[in-house]
């Protein structure tokens, strides 16, 4: 099924996109990982959102996903690991699986762990970001896993399923080595383990890598005026946009975004 329109984030920003999008009558698909899993959630109060004094971090996006849900809006849970636009539509990757979309908004927030060293220069020569999606390449040899999803141990275990040595890391302080290809990891204490090939998962991807040609600004994505990016079909809300990282913008923001979509789609 190709979707009017895809949103990869169920925050604020995310969540507010897709009832503005429902209410004019569009099919709307959010991809996203468990909402309640947000530091929303965390927040004992909301003191500054107007109109809700009082209202905690998880009772506003509990409503936020049972209105958007009311009003028809798919939830699909699961990484977005990839966004590509193709000429009319927006493909995107969700672990093992892809979604058509006639525009997408990207809402995913921000990731605050920084790339960790050799990732960027070897993703795609022995960095990857999903065991099922790219597990079977690396049948029979040594890889590393390291990350934070809530799936981590599935993975893990799908990975040793199908035959490979599996070593698991912390995050923190890994280093990825290898000239044009992985050869291996060294840990915060400086020990090396050799391996074809290394498993970062996250339980999201950093925006700015979600797609290629993202035009970033200060670790952020760059948007206009009517919250589209340089890419075609391609638009941004909420923090990922830059500061302030403030609940208010995210959602004025998730607004916009759905209505300069659905403008290109009229």
């Amino acid at each position: 099924m190709k979707y009017d329109l895809l949103i990869v984030g169920g925050g604020p920003a995310g969540l507010t996109a897709a009832i503005h999008a429902r209410a004019r009558d569009k099919s709307v698909l959010v991809v996203s990982n468990d909402p309640m899993a947000s530091p929303l959630c965390r927040a004992p109060a909301m003191a500054n959102y107007p109109g809700l004094p009082g209202v905690t971090g998880r009772e506003l996006v509990e409503r936020l996903v049972k209105q958007a849900g009311n009003l028809g809006a798919e939830l699909k849970r699961g990484r977005a690991l990839s966004v590509m636009p193709m000429g009319g539509s927006v493909m995107v990757s969700v672990e093992n699986d892809a979604v058509e979309g006639r525009a997408v908004i990207l809402a995913p927030g921000v990731s605050r762990a920084a790339p960790l060293q050799g990732e960027a220069e070897l993703l795609g020569r022995g960095v990857s970001y999903c065991a099922t999606c790219d597990g079977m390449f690396y049948r029979g040899k040594s890889v590393v896993c390291a990350g934070d999803a809530p799936g981590f141990e599935e993975e893990v275990e799908f990975l040793r399923s199908i035959g490979c040595g599996v070593a698991v890391k912390r995050l923190a302080g890994l280093s990825i080595l290898g000239e044009g290809r992985v050869t291996g990891v060294r840990d915060a204490a400086g020990e090396e383990t050799p391996c074809d090939g290394v498993f970062l998962l996250r339980a999201s991807i950093a925006p700015a890598r979600l797609a290629p040609g993202l035009e970033t600004e200060g670790g952020y994505i760059k948007v206009d005026g009517r919250m589209a990016t340089n890419l075609p079909g391609v638009y941004a809300a909420g923090d990922c946009t830059g500061q302030p990282l403030q609940l208010a913008k995210a959602v004025g923001q998730g607004q916009a975004a759905a209505h300069s979509a659905m403008e290109e789609m009229d």
